[in-house]
């Protein structure tokens, strides 16, 4: 029976736990780890959508080409954050094939989401920037080998495997409408930060009696600090006063991160210990992206979808491929993700009624994860909703909330054969969005 480690949970109980880890999942020992949803809160709380997206009071955090919507005279500063508990789920069979139970685990994180700012350099140009979590690592599993023939010869054999550390994005970028109706933009994105992985083999139970079996200790260190550019365009098929269809696409230049590796290993047994500590380039890199989208809106409602393409595997070269424990491939393969949202605002110029100037948000997303496991992908999906509840009657500033519910890992061949984990999570968010002609900055003449 094949067990894979990116797929393996340690015996945990079922109680919550807390951390400062912003990921709690096995799929992200490999890559870049665990990929953050983009977007500000109310693109989020519409499934994502947002390469059309064509504001003059929420920040355009998917396509630069939207910057050149911030009114002049005016600003758009946008924060959020957000909380999130993951439950993981393995079956249990024994060496025979037979189902033996659940084992499970589960954690809660919380952590900022986008800081965002836009301002306007001249009519019909604008200037955004932002910071975004762009990843995260975070696992800790143990695996027994399972060798007979080792457990005969030498006992009983641990390997452990940790990791945590996390990728940012700052994001730089113009956006020009050179033609009424059409607009260009450009971004340049500096991605930092340092994700550690450890590991570690231990005889925990030697059966020859002679203390003579080594432990090994490693940690790889991966530093990473690198500039990647993002092209989008935007054109409005329909803007009147009534109404506003607009499409958009962009992308994203992708390519390797070339990340400073320091490897670490020790190597010890009862009498000494031997350190081994070597530094090289690594081989960590983000997508090639291609994304398209179409966004309607009026007084009333705004609807979007977008389709997103991540060329993972590189320009024809081979797949990179990593062997896990048990033998099993990790292959990173291309992505196909659909985004599709709604918003309703029965009457924002209600005088009477608050409730009828909110904001009613619901989306949902589907596609693949970027890893696959013995050749086989796995799908992934998310369902959401959100309110954005408004700061003052007229003005453009809002209070955002959202939720979310996804998972992945629903793989019957995988769940039987390697115990592949079944992934549910939950996020709650909130937000706020603030409209520079709101008057959040300006000082008053008289008191």
């Amino acid at each position: 029976m094949l067990i894979a480690v990116a797929a393996a949970l340690p015996a945990y109980d079922a109680a919550a736990q807390t951390g400062s880890t912003n990921s709690y999942s096995p799929y992200s020992m490999f890559g870049i780890g665990e990929l953050s949803t983009q977007g500000s809160l109310p693109m989020r709380s519409m499934g994502g959508v947002g390469v059309a997206w064509r504001s003059s009071s929420v920040a355009s955090l998917l396509n630069p080409a939207g910057y050149s919507a911030t009114a002049r005279k005016s600003m758009i500063f946008n924060f959020g954050a957000e909380g999130m508990h993951i439950d993981n789920t393995q079956k249990k069979y024994a060496a025979d094939g037979s189902y033996t139970g659940l084992a499970r685990g589960a954690k809660n994180s919380a952590n900022f989401h986008d800081i965002s700012l836009q301002i306007p350099l001249a009519k019909g140009l604008g200037l955004g920037i932002s910071l975004t979590p762009y990843s995260s690592v975070g696992y800790n599993m143990t695996v027994f080998e399972g060798d007979e023939g080792v457990w005969g010869d030498v006992g009983r054999v641990r390997h452990s495997y940790s990791g945590e550390g996390d990728i940012t994005e700052v994001k730089l970028g113009v956006g020009w409408e050179f033609v009424k109706g059409l607009s260009a933009g450009v971004a340049a994105m500096y991605y930092w930060g340092d994700i550690d992985r450890s590991y570690g083999t231990a005889v925990v139970n030697n059966v020859t009696g002679m203390g003579s079996f080594s432990s090994t200790v490693g940690n790889d260190n991966y530093s990473v600090s690198n500039v990647k550019f993002q092209a989008g365009v935007q054109y409005n098929i329909i803007s009147n006063s009534k109404r506003m269809l607009t499409v958009g696409a962009t992308y994203d230049l992708g390519g390797s991160l070339k990340p400073k590796i320091t490897r670490t290993v020790y190597n010890s047994d009862l009498n000494s210990t031997d350190v081994v500590k070597e530094k090289e380039r690594g081989q960590i890199r983000l997508p090639e992206q291609w994304a398209g989208g179409i966004f309607y809106k009026d007084a009333r409602w705004a609807a979007g979808v977008d389709y997103v393409y991540r060329n993972w595997s590189g320009h024809n070269r081979n797949t990179p491929v990593e062997i896990i424990f048990g033998g099993m491939e990790v292959g990173y393969v291309d992505t196909h993700t659909i985004k599709a949202g709604i918003e309703f605002t029965p009457n924002r110029f209600d005088v009477r009624s608050y409730f009828s100037r909110m904001s009613y948000r619901a989306g949902f997303r589907l596609g693949d994860y970027y890893q696959s496991f013995g050749g086989e992908k796995l799908g992934e999906y998310a369902v959401t909703m959100g309110i954005g509840f408004p700061v003052k009657f007229l003005g453009s500033s809002y209070i955002d909330f959202g939720l979310e519910y996804g998972g992945r890992g629903s793989h019957k061949k995988l769940s039987e054969t390697v115990g592949l984990v079944k992934q549910q999570y939950f996020k709650i968010a909130i937000g706020i969005s603030m409209f520079g002609t709101d008057d959040w900055f300006v000082r008053f003449k008289y008191d």
